[in-house]
């Protein structure tokens, strides 16, 4: 009974504990601590009795990525100041009326795109009118920009400090979760080849074949966090490498959901000219059916391949798609044998027979383990390139000291 009393107290516990680790939770801690931390610093400095500028400016600086944070930081500073001697010079010359309003917006929109400072030209604009429109424009626009830098310096001083979290594992959860959709539109064609399908029924197929270009986008975009959250990062070797391996995958998932959207379009037109008969003869449908369910799982084995990053796991997903490709060859081969007879036969639509071939043919060359390695070797070699035409002295030094070496292997 103690037993079982310590087991119920300990899985709450350790279910904290695992929450308590997650990188959305870790975020909103160093962005709650870091705003804080600036309130109180500029309360010390600032003549301001509320200096909330430094907390909303560490509360921006500090992002989910140590780069991105470096780089809005500096933008966000920029876009501040910029905003600020804008509306200083307007005060010099003018008051706050309607037209001087819009003129400050009006330039500071513009001098905004000029100085680069990116997604934060609205704040070029927004800092110019929040210092015109106080009395004392000379001491509240500097210590706005006071306020501004000490935000800043925390937020990158926490970030430095704290490092923020690697979402290397959530951009991996979301690659997994893609193939697992497209693993069951696979088996859903699968399941209507032998029997009669209606148009419609068919036509759903191909809608959500068609969602899935929006799930692509979704990943995309937890993608490029994760590669964000690689780069410049101490806590993580051969940030590069893991970067690739993420993104030829998606890749390589992105080009099999076309081939699947056209899977199911085939299909929807063999649906429109056999209404009343099954899509597929019965041998050609058990065949077709029997070679999706391996595509289908190797899919799967494939996103969790590309998203493994331990060395003994990534092997046994490696062994397992080898498996669930050659079961998936095979099956091509004999699904192509019984296409051939079938179109000996009955000749009808054997354009759309053959079209069915082709793209699962497509969709299993993608997922083939010697075209995936060429694939990362190439962009490995890309990246490399570029470091060096970015920074040809660097490249140098590397290469008098023995450091540029190409990189071996393909695996994650």
């Amino acid at each position: 009974m103690p037993q079982v009393r310590g087991a119920a107290v300990a899985a709450p516990v350790a279910q904290f504990v695992k929450r308590s680790r997650e990188p959305v939770v870790v975020q909103t801690l160093r962005s709650t601590a870091a705003a804080t931390i600036a309130y109180v610093v500029a309360l010390q400095l600032s003549n301001e009795p509320a200096p909330l500028t430094a907390p909303l400016t560490a509360l921006l600086v500090v992002q989910v990525t140590l780069y991105s944070t470096l780089t809005t930081g500096i933008r966000r500073v920029n876009s501040v100041v910029v905003g600020v001697l804008i509306a200083i010079g307007f005060s010099v010359l003018v008051g706050l009326t309607w037209w001087s309003l819009g003129l400050i917006i009006l330039a500071s929109l513009t001098v905004g795109h000029f100085v680069r400072v990116s997604e934060f030209v609205p704040e070029v604009a927004i800092s110019a009118m929040l210092v015109l429109g106080v009395t004392r424009v000379a001491d509240t626009a500097w210590d706005r920009v006071l306020e501004t830098l000490i935000g800043a310096a925390v937020g990158l001083a926490f970030n430095f400090l704290l490092v923020p979290p690697v979402w290397v594992g959530e951009a991996g959860a979301s690659i997994e979760d893609l193939a697992r959709r497209m693993r069951r539109l696979l088996l859903r064609s699968g399941e209507q080849l032998t029997s009669p399908t209606p148009p419609e029924q068919a036509a759903d197929r191909l809608h959500e074949a068609r969602r899935l270009d929006h799930d692509i986008a979704e990943v995309d975009a937890a993608l490029r966090q994760a590669e964000d959250s690689l780069r410049l990062n101490p806590r993580v070797k051969e940030g590069l490498l893991h970067r690739v391996v993420l993104r030829t995958g998606l890749d390589t998932l992105e080009i099999c959901t076309v081939v699947l959207r056209v899977l199911a379009r085939t299909l929807t037109d063999l649906a429109k000219v056999r209404t009343d008969e099954p899509l597929l003869p019965r041998d050609v449908g058990v065949a077709l059916q029997e070679l999706l369910g391996h595509v289908a799982d190797a899919v799967v084995s494939f996103a969790v391949l590309v998203t493994t990053q331990v060395s003994e796991n990534a092997e046994a997903a490696e062994a397992r798609l080898a498996g669930e490709l050659a079961a998936a060859n095979a099956s091509r081969d004999k699904l192509a044998l019984v296409l051939l007879e079938g179109v000996q036969q009955d000749p009808r639509n054997w354009h759309l027979h053959g079209a069915l071939l082709t793209e699962v043919n497509r969709i299993l060359d993608e997922l083939d383990m010697e075209h995936r390695s060429k694939r990362l070797l190439e962009e490995l070699d890309r990246n490399a390139r570029e470091q060096r035409e970015r920074y040809p002295r660097l490249a140098r030094i590397r290469q008098r000291l023995g450091c540029d070496r190409s990189p071996q292997g393909g695996r994650s």
